[in-house]
């Protein structure tokens, strides 16, 4: 049967419901903490406090908290996390009604709301595999669903619902993201029990958490698909950090427009989410990934050379496409080659090098138009992720990729039952 017209299984949407519902509220907290930040103070240092406070899990425990999840069964870790964030919630929507509001109590709420993300992602990466056999055209499939229904969901509708909510009462929106997370652990709740993952020889959490590490780094093709993301945030949080000011020095940009440049962006991460599958059957996923980065590249030099804004919403779209369709087939090689007792490190690893990475393009991006000019951050950006796809390219093959698969097939068998059918093969390498 071919890859179009096997059927993903029942519990697949049951997750696919669960991490959009929880997607949804994602983006409407998004919109309201900072609003509700603003409510209570205009001081930029406090309201930076409760934006960061949301990233700072991942920094602090980003890795252990992957060695949790693999001591962990990850259908429990996903819904009592989702049940944990229900009641969480609760706290600072009492607060709001009693009108006890605080930015300590905001940045603590954001900081456990983050802390209760990286243990839903990470498990819920893990459990996927399982769920769909690791077969990699169904988690090619899988992944290009959930990554399309996230960017709907918290980039299309979640933050204007966050307004709107906010706009009826402080609570509100609180509550909606509440009701989310409840939906989502009912959800989980009644996914399929799957086999744990074999144990590992009884080690320290920190003695874990250092072999998942040491295994992306020993590794060639996971180390490629950890780079990708980790220099990628550096370039986009350059480009992110000046775009607003350049979008309105530049090419005359007002609010109403800025919204719109974004929205142009977030179209084309749907389109790349939804084309990333027939990008690995045609080109291989090796290939696929290496020429969807460089449509990363070419897209921000576009951006940064752009003399109107009909050009730049058009570079972003581009942009957006290439890191919609990275988005989907990065993740489903590693779920499909990394072992299952060892996938909620990888993934976590994966996600703080990323994390990490953020802030230094941040500062990176300011600096620049300081010293320079508004555009040279954006040509700094296209040049650094164009040297990432040509460092990362070898690496990340599709010779290197059908190695991966193959050995991963052969592995699988005592640790996975029952697997639905071997790997699919990528294509060779172009000549």
């Amino acid at each position: 049967m071919s890859d179009d017209t096997r059927k993903l299984p029942t519990g697949f949407g049951r997750l696919w419901t669960a991490q959009t519902a929880s997607s949804l509220g994602d983006g409407v907290t998004h919109a309201a903490l900072p609003l509700l930040a603003l409510t209570l103070t205009r001081d930029p240092m406090a309201l930076a406090v409760v934006t960061a406070a949301g990233t700072l899990p991942w920094l602090l425990f980003g890795v252990l908290g992957g060695a949790l999840v693999d001591r962990w069964d990850r259908r429990r870790t996903m819904w009592v996390t989702d049940a944990a964030r229900t009641a969480l919630l609760a706290t600072p929507a009492v607060a709001a009604a009693l009108d006890a509001l605080s930015i300590p109590l905001l940045a603590a709420v954001a900081f456990l709301l983050g802390l209760g993300g990286l243990f839903f992602d990470t498990a819920a990466t893990a459990y996927l595999p399982g769920l769909l056999g690791r077969d990699p055209a169904l988690l090619e499939r899988a992944n290009s669903r959930l990554r399309g229904a996230q960017t709907a969901a918290s980039g299309f509708a979640g933050p204007p619902a966050g307004s709107a909510l906010l706009a009826l009462g402080r609570a509100v929106p609180l509550l909606a993201d509440a009701l989310s997370f409840l939906l989502s652990a009912l959800l989980v709740r009644s996914l399929p029990a799957l086999p744990r993952p074999v144990p590992e020889a009884r080690a320290s959490l920190l003695g874990q958490a250092r072999a998942g590490a040491s295994y992306v780094f020993r590794d060639r093709v996971l180390l490629g698909l950890a780079l990708r993301p980790a220099v990628g945030n550096v370039a986009f949080l350059a480009v992110e950090t000046v775009l607003a000011l350049f979008a309105h020095d530049r090419l005359g940009i007002h609010a109403y427009g800025f919204g719109l440049l974004l929205t142009a962006e977030a179209t084309g991460g749907l389109l790349g989410a939804g084309i990333a599958s027939r990008l690995g059957r045609r080109l291989g996923t090796g290939t696929a990934l290496t020429c969807t980065a460089t449509v990363e590249g070419l897209a921000i030099l576009g951006l940064a050379a752009a003399p109107n804004p009909y050009v730049a919403a058009l570079a972003l779209a581009a942009c957006g496409a290439g890191m919609g369709a990275t988005m989907v087939l990065g993740p489903s090689l590693r779920q499909t080659i990394v072992p299952a007792r060892l996938m909620g490190r990888v993934a976590s690893t994966s996600r703080m090098l990323a994390m990490c990475a953020a802030p230094l393009g941040a500062f990176l991006g300011g600096w620049l138009a300081t010293a320079y000019d508004l555009r040279t951050p954006l040509y700094a950006a296209a040049a650094l992720l164009l040297a990432m796809t040509a460092v990362t390219a070898s690496m990340t093959s599709n010779r290197r990729v059908e190695a991966a698969l193959q050995a991963a097939a052969q592995a699988a068998a005592p640790e996975i039952p029952a697997p639905r059918e071997p790997a699919r093969r990528s294509a060779p390498d172009p000549v």
